[in-house]
């Protein structure tokens, strides 16, 4: 039968994995949590190894090592992966789920570092800057307006309006562009009705009046539904249609490569419907110390390619670190989730109240009845509950709850916990987690 994740008092431990700047375990130090960082990156057998020797209550990396049940397993005292990065696609969130452990993340610190990425290929792009520097460089002179052109006045079309795109946006209307986009979320669609920015309803419409494409969504869109393959071969061949025929349809891609399939996008370079193209991601990228990988866009001198240094900024990652630093210092201290990729944009908190600073901290699964049975065992415990916020997360089949007690439950009243919701869902494991706090 599986066991829940129990640990009374603040989180005391971090694995540190991929290289987040050095401003992250100064400040955990200071949190009163003591950092273990790995330079290296290691394989899967050699994570497992890590974390059995180690036994962390957290687990801070970047984008590349993958999180997964043998992991999770080796490490039955984590309680959250903190992404220093703002993709979560590295991580199995269902596993981390089905036994407790949160997956938290920093949607903004990076946010300025890639926006002007992008504005700087678009200029580059404008004015044939990567083929000028390649010529010259061979000693040819190759002075022309032909291709190259002011980026006022032209349409920049932005599929996904998340933190990045909207920077992006901004950026790009200071430069006098036009602005459109798609985006599939209410709170991005109300941004961009507040910034007069015009929503256009379909992928297909944003690429028939755009100039220039620039990609910024997430691994999934706001219905949960997966964003591999997202942009079509179709809509790639549709660019620029209802624009001039001079339209310079320049598509960059400093999101997901998995986006766009390589083909898809070598076919619509070859054929003319993109005319540049520039990606700072790629489908398959190299794990540290990898020699041997391939760029699928390798012989194509319209695509122009990065790797992946959208986010790789001095100002970036002290940024990235002291924002998790944060966020590890009130999940530790108070409970509280901020930026957890199971629900983006939902804080869940309690307020320390006058009377009692005990907080009970439960994941569970969402199953009938668990509810029900932390509020039993808590009124059986002969406990006030003074405050409590509750959250599901329906898509990985958990809950997250908060209480403020009069007082913490004894090691025998949380057995009872454990037991009364296996009662009563008649499942092996409605508890996932449970920690108690004192807040100070």
């Amino acid at each position: 039968m599986p066991k829940p994740r129990l640990h009374r008092g603040p989180l005391s431990r971090a694995l540190i994995l991929e290289s987040p700047d050095p401003v992250l375990d100064e400040g955990l130090r200071e949190a009163g949590i003591e950092p273990i960082r790995i330079d290296t990156t290691p394989d899967q057998a050699g994570m497992v190894a890590l974390c059995q020797e180690h036994r962390p209550h957290l687990l801070f990396k970047r984008s590349r090592l993958e999180v997964n049940a043998e992991i999770l397993d080796a490490a039955p005292e984590l309680f959250a992966v903190m992404l220093c990065c703002i993709g979560d696609d590295s991580v199995d969130k269902q596993a981390c789920a089905d036994r407790g452990v949160i997956v938290l993340n920093d949607p903004r610190s990076n946010g300025r570092s890639v926006a002007e990425l992008v504005i700087g290929i678009l200029l580059m792009g404008a004015r044939r800057i990567p083929e000028a520097w390649a010529a010259t460089r061979e000693h040819v002179w190759t002075k022309s307006a032909s291709g190259r052109f002011e980026v006022k006045g032209k349409t920049l079309g932005i599929l996904g309006l998340g933190n990045i795109g909207k920077q992006v946006a901004r950026l790009a209307e200071g430069l006098g562009m036009d602005i459109l986009f798609h985006d599939s979320d209410e709170v991005a669609l109300a941004v961009g009705e507040t910034m007069e920015w015009e929503a256009v309803e379909t992928f297909e419409e944003l690429f028939r009046r755009s100039d220039v494409i620039s990609v910024h969504l997430s691994a999934e869109d706001a219905r949960g539904r997966a964003n591999r393959g997202a942009v079509t071969r179709e809509q790639l061949h549709m660019f620029g249609s209802e624009r001039p025929a001079e339209s310079p349809r320049v598509f960059v891609n400093l999101a997901r490569g998995f986006v766009v399939e390589p083909a898809d996008l070598i076919a619509a370079v070859e054929s003319g419907a993109v005319r540049h193209a520039f990606v700072d991601v790629f489908p398959e990228e190299p794990q540290a110390g990898q020699k041997d990988w391939e760029n699928p866009f390798a012989g194509h001198p319209q695509i122009h390619g990065t790797p992946h240094i959208g986010a790789a900024t001095r100002d970036a990652q002290p940024r990235i670190g002291r924002k998790m630093v944060r966020t590890a210092r009130q999940f530790s201290l108070r409970g509280t989730v901020e930026d957890c990729v199971f629900m983006p944009r939902r804080r869940i908190d309690v307020a320390r109240t006058a009377m009692s600073p005990h907080v009970l901290v439960v994941v569970h699964s969402d199953a009938r009845g668990t509810k029900k049975a932390v509020d039993d065992a808590i009124y059986r415990a002969g406990v006030n509950n003074l405050q409590s916020i509750h959250q599901d997360f329906p898509r990985y089949g958990i809950a997250y709850e908060l209480s403020v007690l009069e007082r913490p439950l004894t090691d025998d009243e949380l057995e009872n916990l454990i037991e009364r919701a296996r009662s009563l869902t008649g499942g092996p494991n409605p508890i996932r987690a449970v920690r108690q706090l004192t807040l100070s």
